[in-house]
C-alpha cells in the first residue's frame, strides 16, 4: 500500500522519514509502534494520523489480549455479591494494568503531538475531562488532518513558506 506524499513535509524525504524530530506521514503499523515507545515522554513535536491510529490499534490488541486472557480465567464468571478474583484472571490483570501504567505517559506525548500536528495546543485534550462532549471534541481533534502552521510545535525547525514568525 502507497501513501500519498505529505504536501507539509521535508522535501529530503531520507531524513525525514529516520528522523524522530518530524510526523512520519504513512507510517506503517510497525514504524508508528516504535515511534511510539522511542518517543516516550517527548510532548514536543508532531504526530501523523497514522502514527497515531495504528498506535491506538495496537493498543486495543493489547487490551483485548488481556481481556481474552481474564475471560479464560474465569474474571466474568464470579457471583455478583463476590469480592475474590478468579486465580485464573490474574495474568490479564496484571498484564492490563502494567501495560496501562506504562503506557500512561506515552499516550498522553502522542495525543498531545497529534494535536500540534493540527496546530492545536496540547492543552485542549483537557477537554476529554468534559463528560461525553468532550470526549467527542477530542475525537474531532485527532480525526483532523495535518495544518502546515502545526510545524510551530517543532523543535528547531522552520515554519512552512508563507508562515508568520511571531
Amino acid at each position: 500500500m502507497s501513501y500519498p506524499a505529505n504536501p507539509y513535509g521535508n522535501p529530503d524525504a531520507s531524513t525525514a522519514q529516520n528522523s524522530l524530530d518530524l510526523p512520519r506521514y504513512g507510517a506503517s503499523f510497525g514504524e508508528a509502534v516504535k515511534r511510539y515507545f522511542k518517543k516516550y515522554a517527548t510532548f514536543s513535536g508532531r504526530a501523523s494520523r497514522s502514527e497515531y491510529w495504528w498506535v491506538a490499534l495496537f493498543n486495543a490488541l493489547v487490551g483485548l489480549v488481556a481481556v481474552a486472557i481474564m475471560a479464560m480465567g474465569g474474571a466474568f464468571n464470579v457471583p455478583v455479591n463476590s469480592t475474590e478474583m478468579p486465580p485464573g484472571a490474574v495474568p490479564g490483570v496484571l498484564l492490563l494494568t502494567l501495560y496501562g501504567l506504562a503506557t500512561f505517559i506515552p499516550g498522553l506525548a502522542l495525543i498531545v503531538r497529534r494535536f500540534h500536528d493540527g496546530n492545536f495546543s496540547g492543552w485542549l485534550y483537557l477537554l476529554a475531562l468534559v463528560p461525553f462532549f468532550g470526549s467527542l471534541a477530542v475525537l474531532i481533534f485527532v480525526l483532523m488532518p495535518s495544518n502546515p502552521a502545526g510545524a510551530r510545535f517543532d523543535k528547531g525547525h522552520a515554519w512552512p513558506a508563507g508562515q508568520p514568525t511571531s
